[in-house]
């Protein structure tokens, strides 16, 4: 039974809430308050981003809903629905808005909506029956391809849904997922989001009569001779073993590439080079800032997840001393669960960080719930309990100044910037500068002008006091780090 709202009284709310939604949608794409600056670059990477766009005209409309996880997800024109179970319409409408730009950055076009106020999902159609049938006659009038549904669903419900509408429902998770393998470019992040993606897929691989139940034997069943003969497996079996045995080859590739990055992070260490980490919600501007920090002209895009793969960028203190930024994946209210764990190892830069910055977006409506949402992702990173945070609210020249002033009470390091206009900017420099740990041995030494290069890593990787050019070699006065003490030290006798 439908426990759609019953009165106009209680149903305009819902409706007030997608009508709002559907009058901004396109501007996830299109808004022109996160266009590219000088400090972003040449952004080399936005044409082949834009090429990644969907074909429109390739149609998913079921007319057999058999064996529907094997057709290629197409997401061209789709109807929301979404699910008030909780709070205020203006949570409702967050919620939706954030749906709309997922589906948006995916590369469809969202041509209507559907709100259900009701206390918890139906087991069998998410929505409830009446609801289902209403939202059958929505993608029946718009020509709707595909339906995405604002949370996760179980099998069952996707599959009671999808008898209803007669078009492929998506639930949150995949369509994130459908974004992640768009938008990776490494060999690892491709990996990464191919392992999310079957282990999600595995439990929800689904078919009726003969298309799951039919069975191979004998030499179709993969072997040959004795002992291979015989009933053998159903297709969904098979399938099953397949993607476990894809998703072991997986994990060993992914293991594989983890002392690479190690043996990068180790050599860093090794140069006493302290490093800073950037984190935040998704399009909070992270990229925006590590261009603007470095020049690093890294791929800059008013779009989600537009940043999959982490950049690292070399920076400099005010008083000249050198240290890494890296770019890491954004995060998202609810993230699937596949994705933290595909991602752990993109998220070892944010543990192994000296300083992190963790970028909000202050014009959004609600910053403080995607506050809540990155620190409960960061909070399941090893080693970063210890790790100084300083919280950088972002777009301050769009946002509101009571929110502003109400968000700098969120943290101990609170510093207000604009990537875009650059302001705010050299103040965060200086409060990164004050956070970085400090080379712990103080020299005072007469350098031979044969060994420039002692000087120069005294510059790049310690404090320079003071510098004097003598008749015997550069006089130093000095904080450095104690592998550089004792080269130094060598450097005299």
């Amino acid at each position: 039974m439908s426990a759609h709202p019953s009165g106009d009284e209680q149903a305009d709310p819902a409706r007030d809430v997608v009508a709002r939604i559907l009058a901004r949608a396109g501007t996830a794409l299109q808004s022109t308050d996160a266009a590219p600056t000088e400090t972003d670059g040449e952004q080399l990477d936005v044409e082949e981003r834009s090429a990644l766009r969907r074909v429109t005209g390739l149609s998913t409309e079921l007319q057999d809903v058999t064996e529907v996880e094997y057709r290629q997800l197409r997401l061209e024109q789709v109807v929301l629905v979404g699910l008030w179970s909780s709070g205020t319409a203006e949570g409702a409408e967050i919620s939706l808005r954030e749906l709309a730009a997922l589906a948006e950055t995916a590369g469809s076009t969202v041509l209507d909506g559907v709100l259900q106020r009701r206390r918890t999902p139906d087991p069998g159609t998410y929505l409830g029956s009446g609801k289902a049938a209403e939202l059958a006659d929505v993608v029946a009038a718009t020509g709707a391809d595909t339906v995405v549904v604002d949370g996760e669903l179980a099998p069952s419900q996707r599959r009671g849904l999808e008898d209803i509408v007669k078009v492929k429902v998506v639930d949150r998770t995949a369509l994130i997922l459908d974004i992640f393998a768009q938008h990776a470019k490494s060999r690892e992040g491709k990996g990464q989001v191919e392992l999310a993606q079957l282990e999600y897929l595995l439990p929800r691989l689904r078919g009726w009569g003969e298309s799951m139940s039919r069975q191979a034997g004998g030499r179709v069943a993969g072997g040959a001779g004795i002992g291979s003969r015989g009933p053998g497996e159903t297709k969904i079996e098979l399938d099953r073993r397949r993607i476990r045995t894809r998703m072991a080859k997986l994990r060993r590739q992914i293991d594989q590439m983890a002392p690479s990055r190690a043996t990068k992070r180790a050599s860093r260490h090794r140069a006493e080079v302290p490093s800073v980490a950037i984190a935040g919600y998704t399009n909070a501007g992270k990229s925006s800032l590590l261009n603007r920090l470095t020049g690093a002209g890294v791929l800059v895009e008013n779009a989600l997840f537009a940043t999959l793969d982490p950049t690292v960028r070399r920076a400099q203190t005010p008083d000249g001393r050198a240290y890494t930024l890296a770019d890491t994946v954004g995060f998202v209210r609810a993230l699937p669960h596949e994705l933290v764990e595909a991602f752990r190892s993109t998220l070892e830069e944010v543990g192994d960080a000296d300083v992190l910055l963790h970028v909000v977006d202050a014009s959004h409506p609600d910053p403080e719930s995607q506050i809540a949402a990155v620190r409960t992702v960061l909070a399941d990173i090893e080693g970063l309990t210890d790790t100084p945070e300083v919280l950088v609210l972002n777009k301050a020249d769009i946002a509101d100044a009571e929110v502003l002033t109400r968000l700098r009470s969120a943290g101990p390091h609170v510093v207000t910037v604009s990537a875009r206009t650059g302001a705010g900017i050299e103040h965060l420099r200086d409060v990164v500068a004050g956070l970085l740990p400090r080379p712990a041995v103080e020299v005072d030494v007469v350098v031979p002008y044969v060994r420039g290069d002692l000087v120069h890593r005294a510059h790049a990787t310690g404090e320079v006091l003071a510098e004097e050019h003598t008749a015997e070699g550069t006089h130093l006065q000095a904080r450095v780090d104690a592998e550089l003490a004792a080269d130094l030290a060598d450097a005299l006798r």
